[in-house]
C-alpha cells in the first residue's frame, strides 16, 4: 500500500500513463491548516512530466463513449470492462448512503429491495474507514487492494479522506432551514413521529449562534417558522416541531420551492446556510415533474451556494428521486428508519455536512497499461465524468465535509507475470471559500496486493463484503455475482457473521444480518 501527497496540478501523470499504455458539535475533532498548493507536476514515482493533452476515448459498440471508465454494451453499468485502450476512470465524490439503509429496511421486512435502487458505492461508504487523516483542508489518498478468488483478479480499494470533525466552538454558525414533509404518508409509525423526535433532540444541542427555519408542505408548503437565532428561543422552536401533523397530499415540488425562498431570506452572511429535506419523496401533487423541481435547486445553489442534505424516511420511498434532488443540490442523501438511525444521522452525519472543506472534488484513476488489462468501477454509475473534464473546474462534482472518507473500488485483471506499478489515483477539489483547485495522490505497486481479499485488514475485508452483498442484490436470482471471485449469499453470510464476531463492530453485525436476511430471501 502506497500513501503519497502532491500539491498543485498533475495532468501530465494521467495524461501519459494513459497515452502510454450538520450542525451538532462535540461529535469529533481535528485540527484545521490552510493547505495550498504548487505548480510542480510530479508523478507518484516523484518524476516531473511536462504537460501533455488528455488522450482521446475511443468508442464502443453503436458509437458510445467510454468517458470515466464506462464500457461496451449500451447499459452503463458498472460492472461492464473497460475497453483495453482506455486506461482512464473519473467520477465525481459522493458520501451518500441511502441506498444501503433503505435495503436494510426492506430486507428486515421480508422484501428484496428493487434492484435499480441497489447503489454499490452507498454500500460500501456506509462503513468506517482508517484512513490516514490530513492536518488540514483537504484529502489524503490511500490505495491498497488484494486477490480475489477468480485467476488474475484483484479487488483494488482507492480511500480518500477529509480532516476529523471539529471541535464545539470551531464550526461557523449553522442557519438551517428544514422541510419536512407531513403528507399523509408520513403518518406512518417511523416517518413523521422519528422526525419530530429527532428535531427535538436537535434543537436541545445547537448553539446559541445557530438558526433554524421550518417549512412544512403536504398538498401546500408553508413557512411554519421563519430563520431564527437559537439564543433564548428553543422553546419556541419546540412548540413549532410539536404542532407537526400529518396532513393530505405530497406537493414535494412546493416544498422544496418553498424551503428554499425560505432559506434565501434567511441566508446569513458567514454562516453555513443548509436546506434539509425530510421526506419519503412521494410526489403525487403539484409540480411532480423532477426536472423542474432539481432546476431549482440548481439555479439557488448557483446563486446562493445553499446545499441540500436529504434524509429519507417509510418503507416506501422515493429512493431515485430524493437522490437526483441531492445531487442537483450538491448534497448527499442517507435513510432513517428507526430511533438509533435517527439519532445517527442528526448527531453524527450531519454535523459532517453541515460545513464543507471541498467543493466539485472529483476523482481519476490512472491504470497502467503495462500491468492492467482490464478494470471494472464498482457503482458511482450516475457520478461518471468525462476524462477531459477532469481538470475543468467547471464541471460538477462531489461537495464533502469534515469527518468523511470516500471509497472506491475497483475489480481489476492484473496481466499475467506482470509487476511494477499498478495504478494512480488523484482527487482534485476546489477549496470552499477561494475556489482555488488542489490535488493530492496515491499509488499502488502490484507487490502491494495481497494474497487474499479475505485475509486483508479489516477494512478492505469490509468494504470487499458490503460490495459483494451489492453486486448480489443486484442481480439476486442469477446464483454467482458479476464481480470476480463473488462468492454466493450463503458463503457471504458465513464470512460476514465471521467478520462481525472478530471486530465486534455494531455497523458489521447488522452487515452481516443484512446479507443473512438476502439469502434467506433468495
Amino acid at each position: 500500500m502506497r500513501r503519497h501527497r502532491t500539491r498543485g496540478p498533475i495532468g501530465a501523470l494521467l495524461a501519459l500513463t494513459a497515452a502510454g499504455g450538520l450542525l451538532l458539535t462535540g461529535c469529533g475533532g481535528g485540527d484545521d491548516a490552510a493547505r495550498g498548493a504548487t505548480d510542480t507536476a510530479v508523478d507518484s514515482r516523484g518524476r516531473g512530466s511536462a504537460p501533455m493533452p488528455a488522450p482521446d476515448r475511443p468508442r464502443g459498440e453503436g458509437g458510445q463513449r467510454h468517458d470515466g471508465g464506462a464500457t461496451t454494451g449500451g447499459t452503463g453499468d458498472s460492472r461492464e470492462i473497460a475497453p483495453e485502450p482506455d486506461h482512464l476512470s473519473t467520477f465525481a465524490l459522493d458520501v451518500d448512503t441511502a441506498s444501503y439503509g433503505y435495503a436494510r429496511r426492506t430486507l428486515s421486512e421480508g422484501r428484496l429491495p428493487d434492484p435499480s435502487t441497489v447503489r454499490p458505492e452507498e454500500f460500501v461508504n456506509s462503513f468506517r474507514q482508517d484512513y490516514d487523516r490530513p492536518d488540514g483542508d483537504g484529502f489524503t489518498v490511500t490505495v491498497d487492494g488484494a486477490r480475489t478468488d477468480e485467476e488474475d483478479w484483484s479487488l483494488v480499494r482507492v480511500g480518500l479522506a477529509t480532516r476529523g470533525a471539529e471541535q464545539e466552538g470551531d464550526r461557523p454558525p449553522a442557519a438551517l432551514t428544514f422541510v419536512i414533509d407531513v403528507s399523509g404518508s408520513m403518518a406512518e409509525p417511523g416517518r413523521l413521529d422519528l422526525a419530530k423526535e429527532s428535531l427535538g433532540t436537535m434543537t436541545d444541542r445547537l448553539r446559541d449562534d445557530d438558526s433554524v427555519a421550518l417549512v412544512t408542505f403536504s398538498d401546500e408548503a408553508e413557512t411554519v417558522l421563519p430563520m431564527t437565532r437559537l439564543g433564548e428561543r428553543r422553546g419556541r422552536i419546540h412548540d413549532a416541531i410539536d404542532s407537526l401533523e400529518p396532513a393530505q397530499s405530497t406537493n414535494l415540488g412546493a416544498g422544496v420551492e418553498t424551503g428554499y425562498d425560505t432559506a434565501v431570506e434567511g441566508r446569513r452572511e458567514g454562516a453555513t446556510n443548509r436546506v434539509v429535506l425530510v421526506s419519503d419523496a412521494l410526489a403525487n401533487t403539484g409540480d411532480t415533474d423532477a426536472d423542474a423541481i432539481l432546476e431549482r435547486i440548481a439555479d439557488e445553489r448557483r446563486e446562493h451556494g445553499i446545499t441540500l442534505f436529504g434524509v429519507g424516511v417509510g418503507s416506501d420511498y422515493g429512493d431515485a428521486l430524493m437522490e437526483r434532488l441531492a445531487d442537483k443540490g450538491d448534497g448527499h442523501t442517507t435513510y432513517v428508519s428507526n430511533t438509533e438511525d435517527a439519532r445517527e444521522v442528526f448527531c453524527e452525519q450531519l454535523p459532517r455536512h453541515i460545513e464543507l472543506t471541498a467543493r466539485d472534488a472529483k476523482a481519476q484513476v490512472a491504470f497502467d497499461p503495462e500491468t492492467v488489462a482490464e478494470f471494472r468501477l464498482v457503482g458511482y454509475d450516475n457520478r461518471r465524468v468525462a476524462d477531459e473534464d477532469f481538470r475543468d473546474d467547471r464541471v460538477d462534482g462531489g461537495e464533502v465535509g469534515p469527518g468523511h472518507t470516500v471509497t472506491a473500488l475497483y475489480a481489476v485483471r492484473v496481466r499475467p507475470g506482470a509487476d511494477g506499478h499498478l495504478a494512480t489515483a488523484t482527487v482534485r477539489w476546489l477549496d470552499p471559500e477561494s475556489r482555488a483547485p488542489h490535488e493530492e495522490s496515491g499509488d499502488v505497486e502490484t507487490g502491494d496486493l495481497g494474497d487474499s481479499v479475505w485475509e486483508a485488514d479489516r477494512g478492505l475485508r469490509v468494504t470487499a463484503t458490503a460490495a459483494y452483498f451489492a453486486d448480489a442484490l443486484r442481480s439476486p436470482y442469477e446464483g454467482d455475482g458479476a464481480l470476480p471471485g463473488a462468492p454466493r449469499l450463503g458463503e457471504l453470510a458465513e464470512r460476514a457473521g465471521a467478520l462481525a464476531d472478530r471486530t465486534e463492530d455494531p455497523d458489521v453485525r447488522q452487515l452481516a444480518t443484512a446479507v443473512r436476511q438476502a439469502d434467506r430471501l433468495t
